[in-house]
């Protein structure tokens, strides 16, 4: 995604093979940061792609949110995507099916909306500039909510994203968090938020009289889980999202595990809506909050593994 003042990169693109998506370089997500691949995914790897559809036909239109007379009276709301990134938003493995946490999260939203919701496909660079021509009614395309982005479009914040660290599994190097980064090998891809950040925890590893961190900066998320897995570095550095699939996915889920806790240096995605349309805006905030407060929210990310990610909030343009 186009650069911002606190990028939270989206490292993967998604071609879909037979059974799971195989996920391929790409660079994606907060502008100029990302970059990154992954093996196909093992077709026996069961929990990597949820059936959530038990979960979508609970939920039930909530009467207490209006929604203007125009989308309400048409039945549907059009949202652009960019569905090439896996778990945010891609395509099932025939190939035309939109599935996802966040494509789950629009279904439900339209359910308490009493509305369908039809995923469009396109550039992310064309998100803002179609919303704002009023070509689609809303977007979402795990794009960070910022002040930046705000002066454009509103924002509706579904999700909080950020850094995480990704460990072999079973975490031989007992790694917990950022502090315990001190002395470690870590693998970062060149250029990104991830590297800076690295580059910030070494100083304080310095400052506390703790051994520094040996930065190792590639080309690919996919040389780094190599050297991840050969015991080369002892951490990988990804965001969220990514991380909870690659960790779900790689080696049938055999290979990796992502270390908990609340994501590093965080911020909101955002749905996306026209400045000009208020009152679809404050529609949305209040089906999310709906959603968030009868427990379906929760279980939808849960069914992903992306829970570590959850707003108790919907605010509006919460973003920094």
């Amino acid at each position: 995604m186009p650069s911002t003042p606190h990028t939270l990169t989206r490292t993967w693109r998604l071609a879909v093979l037979t059974g799971l998506a195989a996920l391929v370089t790409a660079a994606c997500g907060g502008g100029p940061d990302g970059a990154g691949g992954q093996e196909p995914a093992a077709s026996g790897a069961p929990s990597a792609i949820p059936d959530t559809t038990a979960l979508i036909e609970a939920v039930q239109k909530d009467a207490a949110v209006t929604l203007p007379a125009k989308y309400a009276q048409a039945g549907m709301l059009h949202l652009a995507s960019n569905l090439q990134s896996a778990p945010n938003n891609f395509y099932a493995a025939d190939g035309k099916t939109p599935i996802g946490y966040e494509v789950d999260l629009a279904k439900a939203i339209g359910k308490k909306l009493g509305v369908t919701v039809h995923h469009q496909d396109m550039a992310f660079g064309s998100l803002i500039t179609s919303l704002q021509s009023g070509r689609v009614d809303l977007t979402m395309a795990a794009m960070n909510d910022t002040k930046t982005r705000q002066a454009q479009i509103d924002f509706v914040d579904y999700f909080a994203s950020g850094i995480t660290i990704m460990v072999r599994k079973g975490n031989p190097d007992q790694i917990a968090g950022p502090d315990t980064l001190c002395g470690k090998n870590v693998a970062v891809v060149q250029g990104t938020s991830h590297q800076k950040f690295a580059e910030e925890q070494n100083g304080k590893c310095a400052q506390a009289g703790k051994p520094a961190l040996t930065v190792t900066a590639t080309d690919s998320d996919t040389q780094n889980q190599n050297q991840l897995r050969t015991g080369r570095v002892a951490a990988i550095l990804n965001d969220l999202p990514s991380a909870v699939y690659i960790s779900r996915t790689a080696g049938e889920g055999k290979f990796f595990e992502v270390v908990p806790g609340e994501p590093i240096n965080g911020g909101p995605y955002g749905i996306g809506v026209n400045k000009e349309n208020k009152p679809l805006a404050e529609a949305i905030q209040k089906a999310l909050q709906s959603l968030i407060a009868d427990g379906g929210y929760g279980k939808i990310l849960q069914a992903w593994g992306v829970e570590q990610g959850a707003v108790k909030e919907a605010k509006l343009n919460g973003g920094s």
